[in-house]
């Protein structure tokens, strides 16, 4: 029983490791579906950039993409294998385990056969039972028969379920192998496509080399572009700063005020009790020169002992510091901007489909000999696509810069999001958008590709606002 033990603990531990393991396939698979379906989104950009005879920039940065999204899925293929040789593995370890089990029980079965034949005889069943000493002893002796007839009954029960229990493992064996063999070819045939698309990237890229002083300018235009939305985009935060502290600080004055008014209120009803109370009492105090006290405006001040801690509590203005932006948010607004930073990398997309054609931060043009910098993102993708507010917010400001077109910025507590390249805008500054509440429509940039730019500011705590890198927001 104790062999029987270990072995069905070995068993559970392998099947453990297997069903891990299987979790894993599950995550791996979903995630090779989710890259295909990028492929495929990327190719229809590809087709879109196609129409254009002549190669540009959007369809290079198409293929690229593509090209890096296939990579992604030979990574995934090969993550695919690596578990189904653990699998393949653990099954392998589970077939000894079972087969080494399965020669245990039919030894010990066979000895039970053997044992049996030597004692086949009815004669010797009776003899052992008639020779107990009493009849109890009788009853315990033909229970251990009964017994004795039951474990050989189960032995050949688990030898049969053992060898059932192979025979499965066998085709779970055989399925695992087969599928290695479809995702190697899968993956040969990913090979394959990428060498063919490397070379028709080398074809754009070499007519774009040829196309390089008719298309520096626009590259040039296009970061003067750039670099003037970053001017506006501060400006606009700076502006919200100061508003929002000239609110908290109007705020703090009128509740100031309220309190000194409230304060002197309580401090001409005490020094009225306090008249009350001397002048009933018929105490008048001496003057010199017997004047009355009407006469001189000494006669005017309260002298009685208990007026004179009153006079001490009058209040005297503090000099209060202007709050910092973060602290002069409303309750709501703060509400709004912890949620938004507790969603850092799980935030929807700007637009329901595309890819990220230029990142963000200083890189080098992927043709010429030039250095680009990006304080967002271009999300390449389909004509006329509808831009969505990734978090709820407020609209709080809408504003043009050449080669960007029509700008939104949505405000979200200390976050703000600002849509770029869009028409048809429908929404207008004030408005309240929710999740995903379209904002505009993404219109093409002058070399006629559709790409959005999309940048994510947050106010520090020195009330400065500086850009974040938007993909690291954004779900991937």
């Amino acid at each position: 029983m104790r062999i029987c033990y270990i072995f069905l603990f070995c068993l559970a531990s392998i099947a453990a490791g297997a069903q891990q393991s299987s979790t894993s396939r599950t995550e791996l698979e979903k995630r090779r579906q989710n890259i295909m379906e990028a492929i495929r989104a990327t190719q229809q950009q590809l087709e879109i950039t196609k129409k254009d005879k002549s190669a540009s920039l959007g369809q290079l940065r198409a293929l690229q993409n593509k090209l890096a999204e296939r990579q992604k899925l030979i990574n995934n293929i090969n993550q695919e294998v690596a578990e189904i040789n653990k699998n393949i593995q653990y099954s392998a370890q589970e077939i000894t385990q079972l087969r080494q089990n399965l020669e245990m029980l039919k030894i010990r079965y066979a000895q039970s056969v053997r044992y049996a034949y030597k004692n086949r005889s009815s004669y010797n069943m009776l003899a052992f039972l008639f020779s107990a000493d009493d009849f109890n002893e009788a009853i315990r002796r033909l229970k251990y028969l009964k017994k004795y007839r039951d474990y050989r009954k189960d032995q050949a029960d688990q030898i049969r379920l053992t060898q059932t229990r192979i025979e499965k493992k066998l085709g779970i064996l055989n399925t695992e192998k087969s599928q290695k063999d479809v995702l190697r070819s899968a993956e040969e045939q990913q090979k394959m496509v990428i060498e063919k698309e490397r070379q028709e990237q080398d074809k754009v890229v070499r007519e774009l080399k040829g196309r390089e002083k008719e298309l520096a300018g626009a590259i040039a235009k296009n970061q003067k572009s750039l670099r003037q939305l970053d001017r506006t985009i501060s400006n606009l935060i700076k502006r919200e700063i100061e508003l929002a502290k000239k609110r908290e600080e109007e705020e703090r004055r009128r509740q100031e005020q309220q309190r000194r008014e409230e304060e002197q209120r309580r401090l001409a009803a005490v020094a009225a009790s306090n008249t009350s109370v001397n002048t009933g009492s018929g105490v008048k105090p001496a003057v010199p020169g017997g004047s009355t006290p009407a006469s001189t405006p000494a006669a005017t001040k309260p002298t009685s002992a208990a007026s004179k801690p009153v006079a001490a509590n009058v209040p005297k203005p503090a000099s209060v510091e202007r709050p910092t932006y973060k602290l002069s948010l409303t309750p709501e607004a703060t509400a709004i901007s912890n949620n938004f930073e507790s969603n850092k990398g799980k935030l929807p997309w700007p637009v329901a489909t595309g890819f990220i054609a230029e990142s963000f931060g200083k890189k080098k043009h992927p043709v010429y000999n030039i250095m680009l910098e990006n304080t967002g993102i271009e999300i390449q993708t389909s004509p006329n696509s509808p831009a969505r507010a990734v978090f709820n917010g407020t609209v709080s400001g809408i504003f043009f810069v050449p080669g960007m077109g029509q700008c939104v910025m949505v405000t979200h507590g200390q976050f703000f999001t600002v849509y770029s390249r869009l028409g048809n805008l429908t929404v207008k500054k004030g408005d309240q958008v929710a999740l995903k509440q379209t904002l505009g429509y993404v219109i093409p940039n002058d070399n006629g590709d559709n790409l959005m730019h999309f940048e994510l500011w947050k106010v520090g705590s020195n009330d400065k606002p500086f850009a974040q890198d938007p993909a690291t927001w954004i779900a991937r």
